[in-house]
């Protein structure tokens, strides 16, 4: 199994102490980057805004891109990166198990939506090695059991909507 790259484009929004995206870089799991002319043109942006939702069809492309910034600030900053040729990809219904937004659907920080992406991708060894940097990683993983697998057996964006509409 191939191990995808991880990158961020970190907006500096966070709380440095809660900051997911630091955490990783300090583990060197992540490449972080600060301007959006830096991110790899092809690769995949997690975007909760995009048409499309991730699926294991997207896995021949081996760059992942994350926005680490706040959700409330989300819908002024993913415009700003429609210029670049990135693969704008939307996350399935999954629950966040960070301490921040405990349960709440669609409200993943940076390394639960890296697990998610590198799990859907089959890629399960390396989305439990970036959660187990976290007290609560595993708790993802175990809260999202049936979901993660389900979505990870589909063939195509069209599939992950079907069964994503089984769990909502």
């Amino acid at each position: 199994m191939k191990d995808f790259k991880l990158h961020i484009y970190h907006a500096r929004q966070c709380d440095p102490k809660k900051c997911t995206g630091k955490r990783l870089k300090k583990f060197d799991l992540v490449r972080l980057h600060e301007k959006i002319p830096s991110l790899p043109k092809g690769s995949i942006l997690l975007d909760p805004m995009a048409e499309k939702a991730l699926s294991p069809a997207d896995g021949e492309i081996s760059d992942i891109i994350v926005l680490d910034c706040s959700w409330n600030t989300v819908e002024e900053i993913f415009p700003k990166l429609l210029h670049r040729k990135l693969q704008h990809r939307a996350l399935p219904y999954l629950l966040a198990s960070n301490p921040v937004n405990f349960g709440k659907p669609f409200k993943l920080n940076s390394v639960e939506a890296f697990a998610a992406a590198l799990y859907i991708l089959g890629n399960k060894e390396q989305a439990e090695n970036i959660l187990s940097k976290f007290r609560w990683g595993h708790t993802f993983l175990e809260l999202n059991k049936e979901p993660l697998e389900d979505y990870s057996k589909a063939i195509n964006s069209e599939e992950i909507i079907q069964i994503q509409n089984e769990y909502i």
